[in-house]
């Protein structure tokens, strides 16, 4: 059967900043510049999800957008919307907040939650004309 894709997108606010703990602020500032700046710094964050599965023949869906729609809500958008990266997310705690952690990040909470028959790729967009896909 042939594999077809869908793709639903969501968006969240957070801040964060970026910075190694393990430098100096002098070397923060070299390598991540205003990102590294003390008083954090937010973006509006648009999230796109691929599924790729066969169709179901009952359904003609690969997969209900209703559903995967409620289910980013719930644990993605829930999670991250309106929250400091660094300070309110725990998996933030030991991680750079960086677009491509956190794609990862959400990529692994999607992968938990939708059946391993299909394929998915997480797009995040941090700004109109920066963003990164996992799995690349």
């Amino acid at each position: 059967m042939k594999k077809v894709s869908v793709f639903r997108r969501e968006h969240f606010n957070a801040a964060h900043k970026i910075y190694n703990p393990e430098w100096s602020e002098e070397k923060n500032l070299e390598v991540f510049g205003k990102c590294s700046y003390a008083n954090y710094h937010g973006h509006n964050y648009e999230m796109e999800v691929k599924v790729t599965g066969e169709i179901d023949p009952r359904t003609g869906y690969v997969y209900d957008l209703k559903i995967l729609s409620e289910l980013l809500k719930a644990e993605i958008v829930e999670l991250f919307d309106h929250k400091n990266l660094n300070l309110d997310i725990p998996v933030f705690k030991d991680l750079i907040p960086t677009a491509e952690n956190i794609c990862v990040v959400i990529y692994d909470i999607l992968r938990e939650k939708i059946d391993q028959k299909f394929d998915i790729r997480i797009r995040l967009f941090e700004t109109e004309r920066n963003y990164v896909e996992y799995p690349a």
